[in-house]
């Protein structure tokens, strides 16, 4: 049997899936991070988990993390049938979401606060939130209706892989502040989809922003200093959540990968 073992759990209320790395029982094991990921436009928990095998891999020392799969299907795009495709909201009347989109609605992204909370109390609490493309804009607006006191819930950091501002007109007043959160940034300088000027728009939101610029696309990045970067954030929050509880967080020291 593999060390890392993947619990699943189906919601058929909001047609959310939650899915949940666990290593092996080990009474001398202490707790990690817990860390809860958003996937991108068009991909689901299940799809994103499998796409992102290197960072899970480098951060496994760290971190445990929960995939969240997003309550709506996009249903209306050419190949979205090929698989289970969902998205956090859409800003577009024809239910399709684009990152560059300003102005829009935000279609359906009540659903997915709850959807949010429903699996912070279920699954939490988490320590961080991590996100990609989508879900990274998703994870910024979680953490602007932090700073602003609005969730039933807290986060101590968060972690964002082409990340950038909803345009969605309804969103607009969630960014009018600062936001006093670590934060790490990755962003693509090669990314046509989510450009460098989108991700650098959200990194100036946050008050202390780690900044890892990587040559590559629209992809979660995971290599040289790159892979460096994700460590060192997290062996920060550690050391953080020591000071609070000494007894419960810290990293493992080894951990079989395969």
């Amino acid at each position: 049997m593999s060390q890392e073992q993947m619990s699943e759990e189906n919601s058929n209320s909001n047609m959310s899936e939650v899915l949940t790395e666990k290593a092996k029982e080990n009474s001398k094991e202490r707790k990690r991070l817990k860390i809860l990921a958003f996937h991108g436009y068009r991909q689901n928990g299940a799809v994103f988990r499998a796409k992102i095998g290197s960072f899970r891999k480098a951060v496994a020392k760290y971190a445990q993390l929960t995939f969240l799969s997003a309550p709506h299907r996009v249903l209306h795009e050419e190949g979205a049938g090929e698989e289970d495709s969902r998205s956090w909201w859409f800003n577009a009347e024809d239910n399709t979401f684009s990152g560059k989109c300003l102005g829009g609605p935000a279609l359906g992204f009540e659903t997915t606060l709850r959807v949010v909370e429903r699996a912070v109390a279920e699954h939490g609490p988490f320590h961080g939130f991590m996100g990609f493309s989508q879900g990274a804009c998703l994870v910024g607006l979680l953490a602007a209706m932090q700073q602003k006191g609005y969730l039933p819930y807290t986060f101590n950091f968060a972690i964002f892989a082409s990340g950038f501002r909803s345009g969605s007109m309804v969103h607009k007043g969630f960014y009018d502040e600062e936001i006093n959160l670590p934060s790490l940034h990755v962003y693509g300088e090669g990314d046509s989809i989510i450009p460098k000027e989108m991700s650098e728009s959200l990194i100036s939101l946050f008050t202390k922003p780690v900044v890892a610029e990587h040559s590559g696309g629209h992809y979660v990045a995971c290599s040289g200093s790159i892979k460096d970067a994700y460590q060192d954030f997290l062996h920060d929050r550690c050391q953080d959540l020591l000071e609070e509880e000494p007894a419960n967080i810290l990293p493992k020291e080894e951990e079989d990968t395969r």
